[in-house]
């Protein structure tokens, strides 16, 4: 992934963590821009944020309408008919995105991968996959792609990785109760899962934020405990 398509910004100069984020269909990377800002996070631990574009793709769902997407829409059974091939793709995106922060002096145990919509299947699907240990995962507004398979995909280095779920309670794209059988299928694998979910439809609000950036501050500390 070349460079201008990768929007960077810090929250403190000589950041000692990342945050790899993915947008939404439809979006671009400039979607979640000031995310450094609305988190608010401490700032004796500056932070790099990664984001990343999707590639430009027909999606089913709509059409075949072109727009940038991590993987295509091929139903309205989101979480059963899965572009699997797209989401190995945006998957191998991401994790060239954790090598490119590894070289940077960023260890994987400092990097969180989180999104929204579609961003947040990718992040749940590769984290939850990846081979070293990171930081957290951090899916708003989103499911739990191929469940059906984390039995057998399921990453021993990443068993114990906090995650931060947040969700709509009025979502017509993404149904709350896709959100919640997801949320199911992690606790029943014994995942650490912090769940939230908020009066609005697909989208974030100020309180969400508030509450992802008490997460952030509660996840980094642990893990400086840990380290």
């Amino acid at each position: 992934m070349s460079a201008e398509q990768v929007l960077e910004r810090v929250s403190g100069s000589d950041p000692v963590w990342s945050v790899i984020w993915l947008h939404g269909l439809g979006a671009d990377n400039t979607d979640f821009q000031d995310l450094p800002r609305l988190l608010q996070l401490p700032p004796n631990e500056a932070v790099r944020f990664l984001l990343p574009n999707a590639p430009k793709r027909p999606i089913t769902l709509n059409g075949g309408v072109v727009m940038r997407g991590w993987y295509d829409i091929v139903g309205l059974d989101m979480a059963r008919r899965v572009d699997e091939d797209g989401l190995k793709d945006a998957s191998s995106r991401v994790v060239a995105l954790i090598d490119q922060e590894k070289a940077r002096g960023i260890g994987a145990h400092k990097i969180f991968v989180g999104g929204f919509s579609q961003g947040g299947a990718v992040s749940l699907y590769t984290a939850l996959r990846h081979d070293e240990s990171l930081a957290g995962i951090i899916a708003l507004s989103t499911y739990l792609p191929l469940a059906d398979r984390l039995d057998e995909d399921i990453s021993a280095e990443n068993r114990d990785i906090p995650i931060f779920m947040g969700h709509g309670q009025m979502d017509p794209l993404v149904p709350l109760s896709l959100a919640e059988q997801g949320l199911e299928t992690l606790r029943a694998h014994h995942y650490s899962v912090t769940w939230k979910t908020y009066p609005i439809p697909h989208s974030v609000s100020p309180v969400e934020f508030q509450d992802l950036s008490s997460w952030f501050g509660e996840t980094m500390g642990a893990s400086l405990d840990r380290s």
